[in-house]
Formats: C-alpha cells, sequence, structure tokens
C-alpha cells in the first residue's frame, strides 16, 4: 500500500470491524463511534484499481507460500489507498490511534484503535473487503498484518 498524504480529519470514533476481538472486551473498543458518507467520485482511479490492489499495508515483512505479513504504517493525515481484502487474514495494532475506513459504496468509520487490538477476519474472492485507511489522529498509526494464503 503505498501512503498518500490527505490532511482531512474528520472527528469521532468507530469500531464497526467484523471479527474477532483479543486483549480487550468489544464493549470498551466500541465506546466512540461516528460514520457518514464520502462522493466514491473523487476516489474513482483508486476504486478502479482496488480489485487487483493487494498490497495491505505500507511494507512487506515477509511473504512464503503459507503468509504475506505487513506493516501499515500512517502518520498523521497519511492514508493508505484502497485495497482488496480477498483471503482470510488478522491484524494486530502495535501503535494506537484513530483511522478512517472509505468503503465503495460512499460510506465510512472513523474509530479509535487500541494497543494490541486484534482481528481476524475472513474474505474470500467472492467475498471480498474494499476499503483505504487514513490516519485522522495525533499520533502514528501502526498495525501488523497477516494474510493466510492457503
Amino acid at each position: 500500500m503505498a501512503v498518500a498524504t490527505r490532511l482531512r480529519p474528520r472527528e469521532g470514533a468507530n469500531a464497526l470491524s467484523e471479527g474477532g476481538t483479543v486483549g480487550r472486551e468489544a464493549s470498551e473498543l466500541e465506546s466512540e463511534q461516528a460514520g457518514g458518507r464520502f462522493d466514491p467520485a473523487e476516489f474513482s482511479d483508486e476504486l478502479a484499481a482496488a480489485p487487483s490492489n493487494h498490497d495491505l499495508g505500507t511494507s512487506l515483512w515477509f511473504e512464503n507460500d503459507h503468509v504475506r505479513v505487513f506493516e501499515v504504517r500512517l502518520a498523521p493525515g497519511e492514508r493508505g489507498p484502497f485495497h482488496v481484502h480477498d483471503r482470510t487474514y488478522f491484524w494486530s495494532v502495535v501503535e494506537p490511534g484513530r483511522g478512517l475506513q472509505r468503503f465503495p459504496d460512499g460510506t465510512f468509520v472513523v474509530r479509535d484503535y487500541v494497543l494490541g487490538e486484534t482481528r481476524y477476519l475472513v474474505h474470500s474472492p467472492e467475498d471480498s473487503l474494499v476499503h483505504d485507511l487514513e490516519n485522522v489522529g495525533p499520533s502514528r498509526l501502526r498495525f501488523v498484518t497477516v494474510e493466510l494464503k492457503r
């Protein structure tokens, strides 16, 4: 995921992520939430390329026949472009912060990510997820994301 700088912070936080939660109570993680709508035409080129963009982070740390391990590292105001998740994966927060995710249907969610929060998400080519991620908080936001290839 290449990083594109976009300095349009939004207010609020949201925890509309699917899958399991490890290390914290769900109510603690989902205490603040906000969402809304945006114009997908602003991102038309990225959205058109998203189904073939499998770069799930800002750097690929490791890959073999079984997994791909990415780091997602976003400074305040930075965003990663739209990309696709079409395999099962999980992520863990290693530096907490606030992120905004946009989806192709024109909706977005904003939420706080807490240290150690981990989510496991099941996706396939038939049930994929396309989104971007923007850091709308005051500090660096960092995850480790592991995609399972088999």
